[in-house]
């Protein structure tokens, strides 16, 4: 199973051939348009499955299938965390919850972004207790700005994930350290000078050690189009 996220940047709709290029089994799409205005070329594959999220049109959350996985977001979604969504996801080789998110909530000021994974998280406690869990997504997040006097901020939610055993990849996989990010996923103003790693996968114990190769897109790549980079995360499915 190959899985994609990526902020987008908007226009997803002039933007998708080029990751589709990479046939991702499952995309998640920050700052994607409504599926009402997602009008694709002619030559640009239709995905099998479509959910989407927001309350802006042009940039919300698209969670798109080109297999034969399906989604169906869970019975007690709360459109109040902006934006995390969890979905079931079944019909191929594995059966898991995802979650998908672009943590942006200006209305709440005091947790716009990491606080609003931070609250999902308390909220969907049961979700990350029962069965494969995927988080990816755009988290606007990084240990370096850790607020150490407010809970809930960046390493509170990473302290959150592993004592439920889910873990990120692309820290194990690599060996990388929180806030010491060696691959930024994300140039402030396009700037090369200016890089953050801000997306995320975070994916329970089962799912992690099924890993078969995790890849960030290159500046050069992917500047064109977005100040995000992809991460590409592909899992042996036996």
């Amino acid at each position: 199973m190959k899985i994609i996220t990526w902020n987008c940047q908007g226009a997803f709709r002039k933007k998708a051939e080029i990751i589709l290029k990479l046939k991702p089994d499952i995309l998640i799409i920050q700052e994607c348009e409504h599926p009402s205005k997602l009008i694709f070329s002619p030559s640009t594959k239709v995905p099998n499955d479509v959910l989407w999220f927001g309350e802006n049109l042009h940039k919300g959350v698209g969670v798109f299938s080109y297999s034969d996985y399906k989604f169906e977001l869970v019975e007690d979604y709360n459109s109040e965390y902006k934006i995390i969504a969890p979905v079931k996801v079944t019909g191929g080789k594995i059966n898991f919850t995802l979650f998908a998110i672009w943590a942006n909530n200006p209305s709440d000021k005091k947790n716009q972004y990491i606080g609003q994974v931070w609250k999902a998280l308390k909220h969907y406690d049961q979700h990350l207790n029962n069965g494969a869990i995927i988080l990816s997504g755009d988290f606007n997040s990084n240990k370096i700005w850790d607020r150490v006097n407010r809970v809930g901020n960046h390493s509170d939610v990473v302290t959150l994930l592993r004592e439920k055993c889910i873990h990120s990849i692309y820290h194990n996989h690599l060996s990388q350290e929180q806030g010491k990010e060696k691959h930024p996923t994300f140039y402030l103003h396009r700037d090369k000078k200016k890089p953050y790693h801000l997306d995320y996968f975070f994916t329970s114990a089962d799912i992690l050690s099924s890993l078969n190769n995790l890849k960030v897109g290159s500046f050069k790549k992917w500047i064109e189009y977005s100040d995000h980079s992809p991460i590409i995360v592909e899992i042996n499915t036996f």
